[in-house]
């Protein structure tokens, strides 16, 4: 089974949690998130209830746990300041596996990694149950403005082709004998970013133009909501 049609997040099922409406699932997660953070940190039987709740959806949805596993990865620089906190965290200290530590920073860090745990880990559910172009549907049948949605669908749209050309990028740097993650090659990496921001601009001036000359007004044409155009009876047959 592949990991999606349309996007690298999203994971092809026909679980209930699939086939349920894109804007229902966008309120669950809002909902779901206000509902963590507004949790007291304190309240640690509450936090292994959402995980409950969550991992019950995961294993409704049918999507692999090792597969939201590695995209968790984006969690990492949290998971790293967090780990920092209680050493730099003022107020009373504690002996943590022979380490002294702030309890309160401790007790923030745990806040800091229980509930953007969760976060990440329904926002993956839901990007792995939701096709992007549903989960567009669903922002502008909950009334998001329409720019934003035209926004978000050239981002998702576009971001591949983006991602691929810098991919050859990187492979024409290394053909040269430039190696990205040597710090002495940074700079050439900086001016290679700015070409591709400058390129990105211009691409999107370019489709931008395209759009406006097949009669682009404003709103998308697959985000639309259906045109229910009568036209009108012609007299005599054909």
């Amino acid at each position: 089974m592949g990991a999606g049609h349309g996007h690298r997040l999203h994971y092809h099922g026909h679980s209930p949690v699939h086939r349920a409406p894109a804007h229902l699932k966008i309120v669950a997660l809002v909902a779901f998130m206000l509902t963590v953070v507004a949790t007291p940190r304190e309240w640690y039987p509450v936090f292994a209830g959402y995980l409950a709740i969550l991992l019950a959806v995961v294993a409704a949805s049918g999507v692999p746990f090792g597969y939201l596993a590695k995209r968790m990865v984006v969690e990492v620089p949290f998971v790293l300041f967090a780990l920092l906190v209680p050493f730099i965290a003022h107020g009373p200290t504690a002996e943590v596996l022979g380490l002294t530590v702030s309890e309160p920073g401790l007790l923030a860090a745990w806040g800091l990694l229980a509930k953007g745990t969760l976060g990440v880990l329904a926002s993956l559910t839901l990007a792995a149950t939701t096709e992007p172009v549903a989960i567009l549907a669903g922002l502008r049948r909950l009334r998001m403005p329409d720019l934003v949605v035209q926004i978000m669908g050239f981002m998702i749209r576009y971001l591949d082709v983006v991602t691929a050309e810098l991919g050859r990028m990187l492979v024409g740097m290394r053909s040269r004998g430039c190696d990205p993650r040597s710090p002495r090659h940074w700079p050439a990496l900086a001016r290679s970013l700015g070409a591709l921001f400058i390129r990105s601009y211009e691409r999107g001036e370019r489709v931008h133009l395209a759009m406006l000359s097949r009669g682009y007004t404003g709103v998308l044409p697959d985000l639309a909501q259906p045109a229910h155009t009568h036209q009108p009876h012609q007299q005599g047959g054909h």
